[in-house]
């Protein structure tokens, strides 16, 4: 059976969907002002992973990932490139789904923008106001946190001491520094009309409003990274237990950081590597082999040395698989059969909070026995289930065997069995270069 850390909790908790065999999961996705780097790209690879495995158990999933398309540094970047915003989240939301469609994942079932819920996110403001958890001031509508009993639930602070979480400026005027903005009032770039005037939503509500929209009751799985355990998700949770009785999520999953050199991963500190750039010196494949490497809530401290690593690696993987494939070809033995002791093993791994570095181990371990069998039939099995964990992991590389290939590799046998080592070391220089020795 399927087992989840729930960060809500703070345990390992057997998965049981709310509704038999379907699973609902939200996801944060970006705020759109510019290209994503190797730590977004982090929780795109996992919760892809997540969705493929909980169809690969016969769950029916429902996945929606957000896009937020207002934001104070859209309109600053938007002033800076002297572009309307629309234009501006226009071209970095299709940007990134470019990347994320780069690096093997799928996109979202559903991937709402904020600006399409404006008026659902007034209106549910307006609930927090007339139920005493909201107020209104000139400079927007805040949340009283301190009404909600179990604030801080799933970020494990005391509420007290919850005030390092939050900007506190001279120009504020809320009852309490904790308090958070739900309405900011501005006509600074892009604005609507709203009882309290002119303004645009709070990032916290955005989201707590779509998930409130598109899914209308707690959901199973709510996913994001770690950096947004506080305060965002704790917000969304605020307002969700006003608004809607529940904790918006029965299971939240929080993916590690992913750092550069020890250090946070961050444009205000110069050290972002953007994905774009990667994958011009390495297979996508190769990085999202390295993020799900390494168990999803532990940190990962990239490296130059680290990618490298990794890229021989998948490169290894990859010529394994077709020089399996290339010798199940020439003996026409494929097969659909699995090993299914392997597969019960994968499963049980994966069953285990996503214990997908283990996974990567019996990868190693199925590609050791391809590379010892001599029966091309077992051979088969053994390389379809290989394939089928790839898939799952959305690592299975993609090739096509050639007939031009083909005649390389019977022509490096025919030598071989002439005893033309000469000829057969340039014939299997050829078959390297292509991938397939």
């Amino acid at each position: 059976m399927l087992k989840l850390y729930n960060s809500l909790t703070g345990t390992i908790e057997p998965f049981e969907s709310i509704q038999p065999n379907k699973v609902s999961m939200y996801v944060c996705g970006p705020t759109v002002y510019g290209d994503i780097h190797l730590g977004n790209a982090r929780p795109v690879i996992f919760f892809d992973v997540v969705k493929r495995y909980l169809k690969f158990i016969n769950y029916d999933v429902l996945f929606v990932s957000n896009i937020t398309d207002v934001d104070d540094k859209i309109i600053e970047k938007a002033k800076e490139l002297k572009v309307k915003e629309s234009e501006l989240t226009n071209t970095y939301t299709k940007h990134f789904i470019d990347m994320t469609l780069a690096l093997g994942s799928a996109m979202p079932d559903i991937m709402p923008k904020a600006t399409e819920y404006i008026l659902q996110m007034i209106e549910y403001i307006d609930d927090l106001i007339k139920k005493g958890f909201a107020y209104a001031r000139p400079s927007g509508v805040y949340f009283r946190v301190g009404k909600v009993s179990d604030y801080g639930i799933l970020s494990k602070q005391n509420i007290d001491e919850l005030s390092q979480g939050v900007r506190i400026t001279l120009d504020d005027d809320k009852e309490d520094p904790k308090d958070f903005s739900i309405w900011k009032v501005t006509t600074d770039g892009i604005s609507f009309e709203s009882p309290w005037g002119r303004g645009r939503p709070g990032w916290h509500t955005e989201c707590a409003v779509m998930n409130h929209e598109i899914f209308g009751q707690e959901i199973d799985i709510h996913g994001g990274g770690s950096d947004l355990k506080f305060p965002h998700h704790e917000n969304e949770i605020a307002q969700t237990v006003v608004h809607d009785h529940h904790h918006l999520a029965r299971v939240w999953m929080h993916v590690g950081r992913l750092d550069v050199n020890d250090v946070k991963m961050s444009k205000s500190l110069g050290n972002i590597t953007l994905v774009k750039d990667l994958l011009q010196d390495y297979d996508p494949f190769a990085f999202r082999l390295l993020t799900i490497g390494h168990h999803y809530r532990q940190p990962i401290n990239y490296t130059e040395d680290l990618m490298v690593q990794f890229a021989k690696e998948y490169d290894k993987i990859k010529r394994s698989l077709k020089k399996a494939f290339l010798t199940i070809s020439l003996a026409k033995a494929y097969t659909m059969e699995v090993d299914t002791n392997q597969i019960e093993i994968f499963k049980s791994l994966m069953d285990d909070d996503f214990n997908i570095p283990n996974v990567i181990t019996l990868i190693y371990d199925l590609l050791k026995q391809m590379n010892k069998a001599k029966d091309p039939k077992y051979l088969s099995v053994l390389y379809q289930t290989t394939k089928t964990i790839l898939e799952v992991l959305g690592i299975m590389p993609q090739y096509e065997l050639s007939d031009e290939t083909l005649i390389l590799y019977r022509a490096w046998e025919d030598a071989r069995n002439d005893k033309d080592f000469s000829r057969a070391d340039q014939l299997r220089d050829q078959l390297t270069e292509r991938g397939w020795m």
